[in-house]
């Protein structure tokens, strides 16, 4: 007698029963393997294989060849700035000065009221021989009202004269980590890293509750687009887990969203045990704590062992490391799972170090600590994330070699050596997660990300053979580390990542079968339907 698969046997009690939906016609990833349909009833799935094909259904999809797969999860967002930023100036891609400069003029006139003007994206490669933005850049074409726009990687901001007058930056000193750039006479340059920023981020307007409400819907809308049916937010304050809450009760969250609490040298962990208790649904969570330790690299603020390539600095930590080791423990004796971002090869080396230390002292058993980046690591550390049960939680949409230029300047050719090492830390065992950083990234697009950490060259296919080839993944590994590993990593891999009996209904349906086409294409493929709780939240027929 022929062997019954286990998806068939488990799903033998629906047989003959109706489903919701079925999805059928096509090739289904389940995760582990390919498969012939789905069944989903109510938000979960009944049946995968020949079981489900067979079913009864209200609705039949049929995929007509398509690719149906586990939903994306995007495991590092910074969600609610991204979502707001769809309304300011986008400069991600606009790579000369004359056309960045036009799309600031260009916004400036089409919004005569905004008393700021704001935005994102512009890039460190972008400019005349990779220097630095100044704020004369922006006079030349808005001098009247404060401009005020942040860098693609969220660490650094270009401000015009206007905004530097408001933020009376030529007196002012800084009292967290970061830089005023100033010019050799000392004045302002307009360009702010790190904490610096906040010297004029503080005299934005802030936005009301119903404009960030309205934000959020219209990125849900754009994730939902792309195949997202999970969102793990790094790091936000009760306020915002508050707004996800109401479009919850609202039935407008159309992703489910885990949220890290911000961290940092002392935190109120009464208060924030009480949202962790009030949150804990497969909808929305509330179950980690996010420490920022470095900065990054282009602005010579990540953390290194050794010096930048060129220069004399090594960059600094954020929070002294006693301080954060002492934060670090007190988040793992609490339960908590600890974020933290950490570039540099020596914040990854003292994140490691603490961890260690914690879950050591604690007893900590699968406290799945992550460190989120990780773009250049000493070979000494690869292995340990394995040993440690440490998450490695990469971007590779941050290895898109059109935007490496400055990095790989600085890192120097001995350190590129583990540039973005996804391939290096995964070969070791570690529970690789991918995610994009949005909006500190030029896309949040998960097919963006599954092409160049495949390829590590453009769209247009450059460089040829890959940039740092050896850390390319398989189509299959980077398919499982935006799924199976975004599952991980929330602590929720026996219910999502993978299409299998009693997993929730989370599926993404593309356009074309990853498998059966050139890797050098795969940034083609389209989104043609998303499932998220059983509901079609994207997409048709």
């Amino acid at each position: 007698m022929k062997r019954l698969s286990l998806a068939l046997f488990v799903a033998l009690p629906f047989v003959g029963q109706e489903a919701d939906l079925v999805l059928r016609g096509g090739v289904v990833w389940t995760g582990e393997g390919k498969s012939t349909a789905v069944a989903v009833r109510g938000n979960k799935i009944v049946a995968v294989g020949e079981a489900a094909g067979r079913m009864k259904a209200r609705r039949v999809v049929d995929l007509k060849g398509r690719f149906a797969m586990p939903g994306f999860n995007d495991a590092h967002t910074h969600f609610l700035e991204g979502s707001m930023g769809l309304e300011r100036i986008d400069l991600t891609g606009i790579c000369t000065l004359p056309a960045i400069q036009k799309t600031i003029r260009d916004y400036a006139t089409t919004h005569p009221n905004a008393a700021w003007i704001t935005g994102s994206g512009w890039e460190y490669t972008c400019f005349p021989n990779y220097r630095l933005p100044t704020r004369e850049d922006i006079d030349a074409v808005v001098a009247d009202r404060p401009v005020f726009l942040t860098a693609y990687d969220g660490h650094t901001a270009w401000a015009n004269s206007k905004a530097v007058r408001i933020a009376e930056l030529a007196t002012a000193t800084l009292t967290r980590t970061g830089e005023i750039v100033k010019d050799a006479a000392g004045n302002p340059t307009g360009v702010l890293k790190e904490g610096a920023m906040q010297l004029v981020s503080q005299h934005v307007p802030k936005e009301t509750r119903e404009e960030k409400l309205a934000a959020l819907s219209r990125g849900l809308k754009m994730a939902a687009a792309m195949g997202i049916t999970s969102l793990q937010n790094a790091s936000r304050g009760q306020d915002d887990v508050e707004l996800y809450a109401a479009l919850l009760a609202q039935g407008r969250l159309t992703v489910r969203t885990s949220l890290a609490l911000d961290g940092g040298a002392k935190i109120d962990f009464e208060r924030y045990d009480l949202l962790r208790k009030k949150y804990q649904s497969p909808m929305l969570a509330v179950r980690a704590i996010k420490f920022f330790l470095d900065g990054v690299i282009e602005t010579k603020t990540a953390a290194m062992l050794e010096a930048y390539t060129g220069e004399t600095t090594a960059g600094v930590l954020n929070l002294p490391e006693a301080d954060y080791a002492a934060a670090v423990q007190k988040a793992d004796a609490a339960g908590w799972q600890v974020y933290t971002h950490a570039i540099g090869d020596r914040a990854v080396r003292v994140a490691l170090n603490e961890y260690e230390a914690a879950m050591k002292g604690n007893q900590t058993k699968g406290a799945r600590h992550r460190i989120e980046h990780i773009e250049v690591i000493d070979p000494q550390d690869v292995p340990r994330f394995a040993k440690l049960g440490v998450l490695p939680v990469m971007q590779p949409i941050h290895a898109y070699p059109a935007t490496v230029a400055v990095w790989e300047k600085l890192v120097g050719d001995k350190r590129k050596k583990l540039a973005f090492p996804w391939a290096s830390i995964a070969a070791t065992g570690a529970s690789v997660t991918f995610s994009s950083d949005w909006p500190a990234c030029i896309a949040m697009d998960p097919i963006r990300g599954i092409h160049n950490a495949v390829n590590r060259m453009t769209m247009e296919g450059e460089p040829v053979g890959g940039w740092v080839p050896e850390q390319r993944v398989t189509l299959e590994q980077a398919l499982r580390f935006y799924t199976y590993g975004g599952a991980y990593a929330s602590f929720e891999e026996k219910i999502k990542g993978k299409l299998a009996v009693g997993q929730l209904a989370d599926v993404v349906v593309l356009d074309k079968n990853p498998f059966a086409m050139a890797a050098k294409d795969l940034h083609q493929l389209k989104v043609a339907m998303t499932i998220m709780d059983g509901k079609i939240v994207y997409g048709n027929n």
